[in-house]
This record gives structure tokens, C-alpha cells and sequence, in this order.
């Protein structure tokens, strides 16, 4: 009798054990609800830190004249926007604490998007309807694209949600997928870097994968720090752990080292092609570092998987082309280069001189002495005669020009 009640209870307990192994995480309601404010303090922080950089960005350009190198300091403006970029980025790092990683790059695109919006709000140019429409229609569409696929990729991102303890995050780091991930991203890196300082390859591509390496392990850190903060303020303690400051260590590295990149970038190539050609590569190197790392699409049918994708794509042709209408700086060009002497070789056309040689004819901009010039290559003089008025009625003209001979 107790052997058959064993073996009955057994067997009543199995479908109930069974039943709890194979939830897909998808089909737990609360996941959603993670995954809703995992998004909606991702999309928040990026439009926040959005206008606090266009706040900080006018205050710099009111006081552009300004003797004071620091007077953007005394300003309400800017010290407003830079409590509201710190609101922004406190956002986006909590974020990352609900939603998988996967989810939270790609939201992004919102900064792209309030920054175009931004910008032609508060244009300064007045157009006519037809010229306005013609010249941000690209933004219009690019904004309208972006937001098509931000709504993609929240609606049909994946739905993984994983404790964030130290256990969990140690076990996903010495994972054969994520070791051998970092292997070839490392040798990568270390080609580029070489590409880059040693032979002067200062091209846009290899800065910005430089750019995103390193960015990919940055979100990584910054989730795995977000989700043990959250954790041990829940009650579960995980900041004792050696994991989390080999977290935060690497966190605060690989942000530094990112943003020297980016400023290598900026000073030789243009923001708008930095912004749109670095979130492309930034988004794809991090979805593969979480889908690495975090297996973010563990479980996930094919559709959704898809779905996603598509919704990439479509915010990736947004972004670019939001940023491929903005304006490009042109630098200011002399009349007259001062490698466009006579008899001086020109760097624009490799020794052939722009202007023709003095010795032939009078050329303007010429900068030699023409005192001892014959008189058939001297400029012509136009004497100016007082205005004569003729007859009644009959106007005279109000100059007449003397003919240049040798006698004058």
C-alpha cells in the first residue's frame, strides 16, 4: 500500500514538475509587462537625453561670441539640460534591467528620431509649404520608417528574462558560445587596430566597428550591472559577489576607450555619417553580443525572429535616412589660394598652375611688380567725365570714355 501511494504521488507530481519545465518564456504575461517598461524607459531616456544635448547645444551656440570660455557654466540652460541628460541616461540604464538586451539597442533610434523633429521645430529659416516639404521629405520618411520599426521590434522582440545573479552571469561567461564569440572578436579588434595605427587606415567603417566591438561589451557590462543592482534591491544581495565590480570595471573601460574612438571620428568625417553608420554597427554587434551572452532568442519562434529583424532594417533605412538630409558644414574657401602663384606648383592639379604665367598676359590676383611691363599689357584707363547737360530736353551722357593711346 505505501509503495502504491508512492508510486501515485509520484505520478501526480510529474505532470505538475513537467508542465513547469516546458513554459516558453513568451507565454508568461508578466514578461510582456518587463518587457513593456524595459521599452518605455528605454524610448523615455532617449528623448530626454535627446533635448537635454539640444538644450546644452543652444545654450553653447547663444554664447558662441563670448570672451569667457566657461560662461555656458553660469547658464540655466545648459545646467538644465545636463540634469535632464543624467535623467536620460539613468533611464536607459535601468532599462536594461527589465528587457533583454536585444530589445533595448535598437530603441536607440528614438534619439535619431526627436532630434530630427527637434531641429525642424525650432528652425530659424522661414520656407515657403513647397520648399519645406521638398526639403525634409527624407526626414519625414526617415522619421515615419523609424518609427514603423521601433514598433517592430517592441512588439515582436524577444521575450527572455533571466535572474540577474552572479550564479547565472558567471555561468553565461565561461559558456563555450560566448568564449568562442569573444575569440574572434578580439582578433577583429586587434586587426583593425593594427589596420588603423600602424598603417594609417583612418577609414569611417574601421573606426566605427572599433567603435562597436567595443561598444557590444558595453552593454553587456551595463546589463549585467543594472540587473544585480536590481536584484539585490529586491532582497537578494548580489553586490558581494567579484563578478559585479569585474562588471563594473569592464563597464567603465570599454565606455572610455569608446568614446576616444568617437572622437577620433568626429574630428574627420561627418556627424551625420557617424550617427547613421554608427547605430547600424553598434545595433548589430550588440544583438549579437546579447543573443551570445544572454541568449535573448532562446526559444523564439521563427516569425518572431523575423519580425524582428524586419523591424531592424526598416529603423536602420530611418536612421540614414534622417541623418542623410542634414546639412554639411562647407569650409570657407579664399578667392585666391596662395598655392595658385605663377610658376608654383598646384596640390589640386599636381604641378600645373591654375592661374597663367605673367610673363604671357595680365592675369587678375597676380601678386608680381608690372612697373616695368611693356604698355600694350597695362590695364586700360577709363576716365570718368563731369555729367554736361546739353540742350533743353536733351540729355547729354553722363560719362564718355577717352580712347588710350600713347599720347595720353
Amino acid at each position: 500500500m505505501e509503495g502504491g501511494s508512492n508510486a501515485n504521488l509520484q505520478l501526480q507530481q510529474l505532470p505538475l514538475a513537467t508542465a513547469a519545465v516546458s513554459v516558453q518564456p513568451h507565454t508568461e504575461p508578466f514578461s510582456y509587462k518587463e518587457n513593456l517598461i524595459g521599452a518605455l524607459l528605454a524610448i523615455f531616456g532617449h528623448l530626454v537625453s535627446s533635448i537635454a544635448l539640444n538644450l546644452q547645444k543652444y545654450s553653447h551656440i547663444r554664447l558662441a561670441g563670448s570672451k569667457d570660455p566657461r560662461a555656458y557654466f553660469q547658464t540655466k540652460t545648459w545646467w538644465g539640460g545636463f540634469l535632464l541628460l543624467l535623467l536620460g541616461e539613468l533611464a536607459v540604464f535601468s532599462s536594461y534591467a527589465f528587457a533583454p538586451l536585444s530589445l533595448i539597442v535598437p530603441l536607440s533610434a528614438v534619439s535619431v528620431i526627436a532630434s530630427a523633429i527637434i531641429g525642424i521645430i525650432f528652425i530659424k529659416e522661414k520656407w515657403k509649404p513647397k520648399e519645406f516639404l521638398r526639403r525634409y521629405l527624407l526626414s519625414f520618411v526617415g522619421c515615419g520608417l523609424a518609427v514603423v520599426g521601433t514598433y517592430l521590434l517592441v512588439t515582436f522582440g524577444p521575450n527572455s528574462h533571466e535572474k540577474m545573479t552572479a550564479e547565472n552571469i558567471t555561468r553565461h561567461l565561461v559558456s563555450w558560445p560566448f568564449l568562442l564569440y569573444m575569440l574572434v572578436e578580439i582578433i577583429v579588434f586587434c586587426l583593425l587596430l593594427y589596420f588603423y595605427k600602424e598603417k594609417n587606415a583612418n577609414y569611417i567603417v574601421i573606426i566605427l566597428l572599433l567603435v562597436a566591438l567595443l561598444g557590444s561589451m558595453t552593454v553587456v557590462t551595463v546589463k549585467a550591472v543594472a540587473g544585480m543592482l536590481v536584484v539585490s534591491m529586491r532582497g537578494d544581495l548580489q553586490l558581494d559577489s567579484p563578478i559585479f565590480y569585474i562588471m563594473v570595471v569592464c563597464m567603465v573601460a570599454t565606455a572610455i576607450y569608446q568614446a576616444t574612438f568617437l572622437a577620433q571620428a568626429s574630428q574627420l568625417y561627418d556627424s551625420a555619417q557617424i550617427a547613421s553608420m554608427g547605430y547600424i554597427l553598434s545595433t548589430a554587434a550588440a544583438i549579437s553580443a546579447g543573443a551570445t551572452f544572454y541568449l535573448d532568442f532562446m526559444g523564439e519562434d521563427v516569425l518572431h525572429i523575423c519580425m524582428f529583424a524586419l523591424g531592424c532594417l526598416i529603423a536602420f533605412l530611418g536612421v540614414f535616412l534622417i541623418t542623410r538630409n542634414r546639412k554639411k558644414p562647407v569650409p570657407f574657401e579664399p578667392y585666391i589660394s596662395m598655392d595658385a602663384m605663377p610658376g608654383m606648383q598646384n596640390m589640386h592639379d599636381k604641378g600645373i598652375a591654375v592661374q597663367p604665367d605673367l610673363k604671357a598676359s595680365f592675369s587678375y590676383g597676380a601678386l608680381e611688380n608690372n612697373d616695368n611691363m611693356p604698355e600694350i599689357y597695362s590695364p586700360a584707363t577709363l576716365p570718368i567725365v563731369q555729367e554736361q547737360h546739353g540742350p533743353r530736353g536733351v540729355p547729354a551722357p553722363p560719362y564718355r570714355v577717352l580712347e588710350h593711346s600713347k599720347k595720353e
